[in-house]
Formats: C-alpha cells, structure tokens, sequence
C-alpha cells in the first residue's frame, strides 16, 4: 500500500473529567454496539446538531430555554434509528440506581442519546439485523467505569467507517476515540464515535489519515479536492453516515454556557475532519458539566480547549481503529496503511 504517516493517539480521555464514568457494550453477532456516558450525580447538559440527517432523542430539553438542566447519562449508537433503544436500557439501568430527576412521584432519568448509521457494515456469517437494543445499553451501564474507555472498533464506533463519498468499497475504517486537555484547574475530555462520509484528516499537519481510496484501492483521493475538482460518484443516501461524541468538563457551567462547549466542539470535526457537517450526516455533540471545579469558568479558554479535545479524540478513534473485511471487501484501517 501507499506510504502514511503513522496515526499518534494523544492521550487522555472523558473519565479525566471527575464524575464522569463510560461503558461499551459491542454486539458479537454484528459490528456494532453501543456507548454510555455516566454521569451518576447528574451534569449540567446540552447538544449541537450541524449534521442535516440526525437521529437524536431527548435533545429539546437540553435548550437552555427548557426546565430540565442536569442529565445522567449520554448514549451513542450505531444501528441508526434502531439504536435509540439502547437509551431505554440506560434509564432501566438508572432507575434501578435511584438515579434521575426528582418530580414528586419518582425520579426519572434524563437521557440524551444519538445514532450513527453502520447498517451496511455486515460481515460474512453475521446477523445483518442485529442492532443494540435496550439490554445492549443496560449491559454498557453495568460495565462504565472511570478506568480509560476502549477506543477502536468497539461501542458505538464498531461499524463506524469513514470515506464513503465514492463508495463503501472504497471506505476505511472509522472508530470510537478518546481525547483530554487540562489548563489550570480545568479539564475538558471528549469521546467521539467518528462515523463520517468526508476523510480524517490530522489537524497539525493537514494530512489525510483515513478516507475514500482510489479505485485500486492504493492512495487516498482527498475528497473534498476531487468533488472541487468535478468529480462524481454514486450519492450516498442522506443520514448513512454521521460523527456523534460527547464532551465533558468540570468546570462549573449553565445550560448557555454547556451550549456554548457543544458549539465549540464542533469547530474540532471541522478541523478534523473534511468535510463536515455535510446533507448526507447527522453530526451531533453534547456536552456536560459536572462543576466539581467551582472557581468562575473561564468560557473562552473552555471553548478553545473543547474543540481541541474534540478533534484530538476523532483523530484517536482513528489511530486505534482495526482493519475489517466485509460483504462488500477489505475496509483497512489507517494503521494498515505502510509503506
């Protein structure tokens, strides 16, 4: 294959953030699965959504206008609109903790939760209806913990793929990413399950690292510079892509402010990624804030420090993603990539 440089992880993840705790639950019988992010004490909230064809729920009441201001958990899913289930296991799983929101009959659970769409990622001898359900999320409850997540083809980033303007054929391996930025007393962390129909490109050095190959299958075609170009393909359909993540900060912040971070998270894919926030993905960022730090937030360097996470922990879900084979062919990943 053709020369590339070696994709680096950067290190840290979400759970630097205090009060944060994450779990995956990967299915056996297909590569997909889902992503959990605890926060058990329960996170200020809020999502952006850039992405044209998102499949997202309980994302209105995360509007700094609406009443409920604290979650206590994000899920990320593939399995597209099906994957929204996962969510139900999670507020099982919660309720069975004595966790939610208090309203004088019981506590409820306030759980968000976004989809990325890896159906057609079916291995031979795999089970091509099989989607993460709602015991698929409680299982990814019973398992989160504060250790550093797995990142790769696990959770919600299993099937994720990248580069798939010109075909599946021709697409490579996505994944699941962890990514942390300290200053001071501050620490924003960020998970990203990048999923995304445009190339994974290093923000350092502009240089593709994953992304639609030639029809050989041997160089990257930069898509974004062949579609300015005039090149064409087959369009995929809108939504069958998708980058979704959380990120996650101990600062102590409003619903405005939250909103904000998952504002800024999102200038992280565009750095990361090429293109972004197109009509054929559903990109869609939360963000939380626990407040174990109380000392007045400095929002402009949290917002700087978001979007580094952000595009660190897409570039990261890169580097640890691992080669598949497919229905449709070898889908290498960019550490396959050698000289």
């Amino acid at each position: 294959m053709a020369s590339q440089t070696i994709v680096k992880s950067t290190g840290g993840s979400i759970v630097d953030v205090p009060g944060i705790q994450v779990g995956h639950y990967t299915l056996s019988e297909r590569l997909t699965g889902c992503s959990v992010v605890l926060a058990r004490d329960g996170a200020v909230g809020a999502v952006d959504v850039r992405g044209a064809a998102p499949g997202t729920r309980e994302t209105d009441l995360l509007d700094p206008a609406n009443l409920v201001d604290k979650v206590h958990a994000v899920v990320l899913s593939g399995g597209s609109a099906f994957g929204l289930d996962a969510a139900t296991g999670v507020v099982r799983w919660l309720d069975e903790q004595g966790i939610g929101f208090e309203t004088g009959y019981g506590r409820v659970p306030i759980v968000p939760a976004a989809v990325l769409f890896d159906l057609p990622v079916v291995r031979v001898g795999d089970n091509p209806t099989a989607r993460p359900n709602a015991e698929a999320g409680y299982t990814a409850c019973a398992a989160a913990s504060a250790a550093t997540p797995a990142a790769g083809n696990v959770g919600a980033g299993a099937g994720a793929c990248v580069g798939k303007l010109f075909g599946l054929d021709r697409c490579m391996k996505g994944g699941i990413g962890n990514a942390s930025v300290r200053v001071g007393p501050w620490v924003v962390g960020a998970l990203v399950a990048c999923n995304a129909v445009g190339d994974v490109i290093d923000p350092t050095t502009g240089q593709i690292l994953a992304g639609a190959r030639t029809a050989d299958g041997q160089k990257l075609i930069d898509t974004q510079r062949a579609f300015l170009q005039g090149e064409r393909s087959n369009r995929p359909l809108p939504g069958t892509n998708t980058t979704i993540g959380v990120v996650a900060t101990n600062a102590s912040l409003n619903k405005a402010q939250a909103k904000r971070l998952a504002m800024s998270a999102h200038d992280g894919l565009a750095r990361s990624i090429r293109p972004a926030h197109t009509t054929l993905d559903g990109d869609t960022l939360f963000a939380v804030a626990t407040g174990t730090e109380t000392s007045p937030a400095d929002l402009m360097l949290l917002t700087l420090m978001t979007a580094e996470a952000t595009a660190r922990a897409t570039v990261d879900a890169i580097a640890k993603a691992q080669g598949i084979t497919t229905l449709t062919g070898l889908v290498p990943a960019a550490k396959d990539w050698r000289a």
